[in-house]
């Protein structure tokens, strides 16, 4: 274990900056990706599902989601077909990418206009779905493991899963293929891309750096939870403010609740690129925790930092991903401090998006990635702790494209990584690139503010 220190560091500066969007370019690079993979694949057609919820995929080629309908975007090698409900058509016009579009009041809300003379067969029909075609579904869920691939599982609706193989017969083939969104085309990054997604990243780490700045006794949750907006963006998870205990009667969001000494408090934001999260104690310091937790800091909070900035200092470009998960048991031993998902895993227009990082795993970590540093534990009698924020990792052609192409973006991201490693003393390489500017700033006594951890 590394020597680390609580004591003063200075706040990560605020940036002021505004999105910047995908452009033509990076569309085009998208579709033909898809398109690759699809003859990779042997496949005649995809056929992409999205709703509120599960959108993302849809999005990456169309430039929205359905938002309160459903929708399905049907890619053939040379045509496309988007599947709208009632108050998605006039979209089609604007989509990114060519299409023809077919109105499906089955994906409009109950009870909406259906002025279609056909069923749904018919409509999809109208799409070029017929007999003997290859057809990959693409939902949300690959249902892929170490021990399983498992393509017969399908997390798309169950009429439109029936209704495709009743047209397709068994001369052709309907099978889950999601993994070609969740594991290949998108989890590269290109420099638009990267500079796109660091917009929303650097809005969640900001609207945390608020709440901690502005916390203090007696403050109402709700008015601590409404610092997480920025600027009407969407979110990516249930927004977090809670003090004390969170799931009191079964809740999930910010309570009309105010803040005492030595409560706990749980914090997080996430917007399209990236989430913050920090959990704490509303203290000065360890005389104020409660007393079975007079050792928080050691017990749990210093072991926790130190296990963040190994998994920093480590990750490279190639190495596999079982490497990554190998580095965290040793660091922080499953046993002790019991956390269980991926320690570390992709993120983009959702949240949570894929992960190479699990046990055993070959996939390789890869230029154009981004990371979510999400490390969770669970020590026994203690509150957690948490420091989830966003990075990507680039090889030197991707950083000089950035580099090149946004040299004000870059500045930022060079003073990001100058606070990392001169302020906090932690020897990241040049492949990381912070895409949130609170990366490892970690403060678990959340009056105190003035103080945080670091390497001495």
């Amino acid at each position: 274990m590394r020597e680390i220190v609580y004591e003063k560091v200075p706040y990560p500066k605020d940036e002021i900056f505004y999105d910047i969007e995908l452009t033509d370019e990076t569309i085009k690079e998208r579709y033909e990706k898809v398109l690759t993979a699809m003859k990779l694949n042997n496949l005649d057609c995809l056929i992409i599902y999205a709703d509120k919820e599960h959108g993302s995929n849809f999005e990456y080629l169309t430039g929205f989601y359905p938002r309160f309908e459903e929708a399905l975007l049907i890619i053939h090698k040379e045509k496309n077909y988007l599947l709208l409900g009632n108050e998605n058509m006039k979209m089609s016009k604007v989509a990114r990418i060519k299409n023809k579009a077919i109105c499906t009041p089955y994906f409009s809300l109950p009870n909406q206009p259906m002025e279609n003379k056909v069923g749904f067969e018919e409509l999809l029909k109208k799409a070029d779905i017929k007999k003997g075609l290859q057809i990959g579904m693409i939902g949300w869920k690959h249902f892929t493991s170490r021990f399983e691939d498992n393509k017969e599982l399908f997390e798309i609706p169950y009429y439109i899963v029936e209704t495709v193989k009743k047209i397709v017969t068994n001369e052709g083939s309907v099978k889950n293929y999601s993994n070609i969104f969740l594991k290949e085309v998108r989890t590269i990054n290109n420099a638009n891309e990267i500079v796109h997604y660091l917009y929303g990243a650097s809005l969640a780490s900001n609207c945390i750096l608020n709440v901690m700045k502005k916390i203090n006794v007696g403050m109402n949750d709700l008015e601590m939870a409404e610092l997480l907006e920025k600027y009407g963006q969407p979110h990516t998870t249930v927004s977090i403010f809670a003090s004390g205990d969170r799931y009191y009667h079964a809740n999930l969001f910010p309570k009309n609740k105010n803040i005492n000494i030595g409560d706990k408090i749980s914090m997080s934001v996430g917007y399209k690129g990236g989430l913050s999260c920090r959990n704490g104690f509303a203290v000065e310091n360890e005389k104020q925790l409660p007393e079975n937790q007079n050792d928080y800091l050691e017990k749990v909070v210093i072991p926790y930092f130190n296990c963040y900035v190994e998994w920093l200092e480590k990750i490279k470009i190639g190495m596999d991903g079982k490497e990554i998960y190998d580095i965290v048991e040793k660091t922080l031993p499953k046993e002790i401090f019991k956390w269980s998902l991926n320690p570390g895993h992709l993120t983009s227009d959702e949240e949570w998006l894929s992960s190479p990082i699990y046990e055993d795993s070959n996939e390789i970590i890869k230029s154009g990635m981004i990371f979510q540093i999400d490390i969770i534990l669970t020590v026994t009698g203690y509150s957690g702790i948490n420091c989830e924020e966003t990075i990507a990792l680039a090889d030197e052609n991707l950083r000089n494209e950035i580099k090149k192409g946004y040299p004000e973006v870059w500045s930022i991201i060079v003073k990001r990584r100058e606070f990392i490693i001169k302020t906090l003393n932690i020897k990241i390489s040049e492949e990381i690139l912070p895409l949130s500017n609170a990366v490892a700033y970690l403060n678990p006594y959340l009056l105190n503010k003035e103080y945080a951890l670091r390497v001495k």
